[in-house]
């Protein structure tokens, strides 16, 4: 009897940030890539007619609000609906509404297990008082303009980081 493997689910992101382009942008950081047919034709020859086991890696679901009080609206529903987002990534500045202080905090009020990542060209608080109001001392920064490599990386531990935060570990 051959025992079927379930994939995790993805993990649920928001990504809160006022500019579009960065949205976009973060969604092409954080969607998983798609499988290429040329790859497929190389695993076959190199391993055979059965390549070994794809990966069980599940990707992302990604959320984007424009507004802080959207995103912490979305954090709200992601609760209530049973699935909680992962972690957010966070702009610091995003007129008019609330900025990107607010945001954290009212979500993390919310929701205590989110892990939270901040991305900003610009902050008018430093980070040691973003941390002490917080209350988190490891929280991620990335600078806009940002290298993808570097954001990707900062999502991978996240991610973790994330995983480790709502399981309690």
């Amino acid at each position: 009897m051959v025992k079927s493997i379930t994939p995790p689910a993805p993990q649920r992101i928001l990504v809160v940030d006022d500019d579009p382009a960065i949205l976009r942008v973060w969604r092409r950081v954080l969607e998983p890539k798609a499988r290429q047919p040329s790859l497929d034709n190389l695993e076959k020859k190199l391993f055979g007619a059965t390549p070994p086991a794809a990966s069980l890696e599940a990707g992302y679901s990604i959320d984007t609000a424009m507004q802080g009080a959207e995103g912490f609206q979305k954090v709200v529903s992601a609760l209530a609906e049973g699935r909680p987002y992962t972690f957010a990534l966070v702009d610091m500045r995003m007129p008019p509404g609330w900025d990107g202080l607010e945001t954290i905090l009212r979500m993390l009020e919310k929701d205590p297990h989110l892990e939270v990542g901040i991305c900003s060209a610009f902050s008018d608080i430093s980070r040691e008082e973003v941390a002490q109001r917080v209350g988190r001392s490891d929280l991620l920064w990335i600078r806009k303009p940002f290298d993808l490599e570097t954001a990707r990386d900062m999502t991978r531990k996240l991610g973790e980081q994330g995983v480790h935060r709502r399981h309690g570990r």
